[in-house]
Formats: C-alpha cells, structure tokens, sequence
C-alpha cells in the first residue's frame, strides 16, 4: 500500500526510500535530481491513477518559476531514461 507518509515506495522494480532520497531500478542505483526525485515519488504516490498536466506543473512551478512549456515533457523524457523500464505511460487528452 502507497501511503502518503510511507518511507519506501515501490511499482515492479522500482524502490524508492523517500527519507534517504535513494531510489533503484531492480537493485541499480538512479542518480537522479531533486526535481526528478521529487517528481517520481509524486507520480508512484499516485500509481495506477492518472497525473494531470496541470497537477506536474504546479509541482515543477513551486521550484521551477521560470520553466517553459514542454519542462514537463523533458522531466518526464529524463526519467523514462534513467529508469530503463516502462513504468510511465502517457495519456493524451
């Protein structure tokens, strides 16, 4: 169960550790920024569930005031890199 307050999330091979900042790929370390980190521990906090455009914008806004409109595709783009498994799926419309 996904819980707000939890300390470790996980979705298939991916671990997140929300206290220590680490997460893993089937036991391979991500090197990952805060923006990104925070980013992936808000879309597996709403796993299965769909994240509006909206909603990853308000949270890049609070860091990023001066962000462009494709930012999120790129974050997004990034962190399908790095993860090398495919946990995030985007929905149009």
């Amino acid at each position: 169960a996904l819980e707000h307050g939890s300390a470790e999330l996980s979705w298939g091979p991916l671990r997140i550790e929300t206290r220590s900042s680490k997460a893993h790929v089937a036991g391979r370390a991500l090197k990952l920024t805060s923006f990104e980190f925070r980013l992936l521990c808000h879309l597996m906090r709403q796993k299965g569930g769909l994240v509006s455009r909206e909603e990853l914008v308000e949270l890049l806004y609070d860091q990023h005031p001066d962000a462009n409109s494709n930012t999120i595709e790129v974050f997004i783009r990034r962190l399908r890199k790095k993860l090398a498994v495919d946990l995030i799926e985007t929905v149009r419309g």
